[in-house]
């Protein structure tokens, strides 16, 4: 599948295809997703068939305006005001109560819906010529890395995808934080807006996962984000030379030495841009042929805490 740049023709084909059941992948300020009209239930259900996800495991619905979030939820309490206020367009998902016309396979059968207004243009200029709501889990087989280039979609689901909008690299690399706004407000995923940034706006959130609430929102199964290649957290300095030379290694600031491939996400040590480079760097490193890949653990704080997220996942076996 080829990787069309964007332009005002390939946004009009791109909608076009949308409004009568095709599949496009797009990129957005996070990842790229796999998008879907949200009311299409035929074409809803080919994401789920295209990346061998789960139906329990919910999507997310991506919105362009007011409007079309009132064509998806019942209504929007104030808590929810104040996040979009503060954070929409953004990388924030909220979980609200669903209207009828979400269907249930959407939602994995839950009440309520997932939903967030992107900033990236390219994503805004497809919501808005396509005149609805779109349905986009990132553009991967479930379960794996999630893509922040349009070659890592290609790679990955090649021309089981109707088309493939190429944005370039995304700005985030790590997909939206989900926040559930009822009854409590609830942390479900760490993510691209650390979580001492919603709660400078709300307040504080409940970070203790209610039980069962593994299917609330996407990427909250134990094994997710996972290479192909096995991956293990550990401290580079425990790792002895001789066991470095058929592996891999992702550090946090320094490349280390031994290893047949070998990158670090952030020379400086700014966790905006290892987070920005850290599924790129894994989609590289898995390519390398190597035996596993030895991840150093950064710092879990702000962003640190969503990087570690998908390592901790990405490693569990």
């Amino acid at each position: 599948m080829a990787c069309l740049p964007v332009s005002d023709e390939q946004l009009e084909r791109a909608a076009a295809l949308l409004r009568t059941g095709g599949i496009v992948a797009f990129p957005t300020e996070t990842v790229y997703g796999l998008g879907a009209v949200a009311f299409d239930g035929l074409a809803v259900a080919r994401i789920f068939e295209i990346k061998a996800r789960p139906r329990f495991d919910p999507l997310i619905v991506h919105v362009a305006d007011r409007q079309q979030l009132a064509q998806c939820v019942i209504d929007v309490p104030p808590v929810a005001e104040r996040l979009i206020a503060a954070f929409w367009p953004g990388p924030l998902t909220l979980v609200l109560r669903k209207c009828e016309a979400i269907g249930s396979l959407l939602t994995g059968g839950l009440a309520t819906v997932a939903v967030r207004m992107p900033s990236h243009p390219v994503a805004r200029a497809l919501l808005e010529r396509t005149g609805s709501p779109i349905a986009a889990p990132s553009a991967n087989p479930f379960g794996g890395l999630s893509p922040t280039r349009a070659e890592h979609v290609a790679a990955a689901l090649g021309d089981r995808v109707d088309m493939i909008l190429d944005g370039g690299p995304t700005e985030y690399g790590l997909e939206s934080s989900i926040i559930l706004i009822e009854p409590t407000p609830t942390l479900l995923r760490h993510g691209a807006i650390p979580v001492e940034q919603i709660e400078a706006v709300i307040g504080p959130v409940q970070r203790d996962i209610p039980p069962g609430s593994a299917t609330l929102a996407p990427g909250r199964l134990p094994h997710h984000y996972a290479p192909h290649t096995p991956l293990r957290l550990i401290a580079p300095e425990r790792v002895p030379m001789q066991e470095r030379t058929e592996a891999a290694s992702l550090a946090f600031r320094r490349v280390q030495s031994g290893y047949r491939a070998a990158l670090a996400l952030s020379p400086s040590g700014d966790l905006r841009i290892a987070a920005a480079h850290l599924f790129d760097a894994l989609h590289r490193l898995d390519a390398a042929g190597a035996t596993r890949i030895d991840v150093e653990p950064v710092p879990e704080s702000g962003l640190g805490s969503a990087i570690m997220d998908r390592l901790t996942r990405g490693s569990a076996r």
